[in-house]
């Protein structure tokens, strides 16, 4: 499944290589990790069940906003 994260607060590409470190440590299985702060979005693929809230929270706890999420 294709999870689309909305995500405020990244204004650099370090930003965005620190919300793609959160998504892979919280995400164990996540392939093709990427990171847009000019969309404010982070997508990634996985296999496995997710819990939408620990993904959250995880991203939260690293000084950013998750505002939103789809599952494709």
């Amino acid at each position: 499944m294709k999870v689309t994260l909305k995500v405020e607060g990244m204004s650099c590409s370090m930003c965005e290589a620190h919300v793609c470190e959160t998504i892979r440590k919280a995400v164990p299985d996540a392939k093709k990790v990427k990171a847009s702060k000019h969309k404010g979005t982070a997508t990634f693929v996985t296999d496995s069940n997710l819990n939408e809230y620990e993904l959250a929270k995880a991203i939260e706890e690293t000084g950013y906003t998750c505002t939103g999420m789809d599952v494709d």
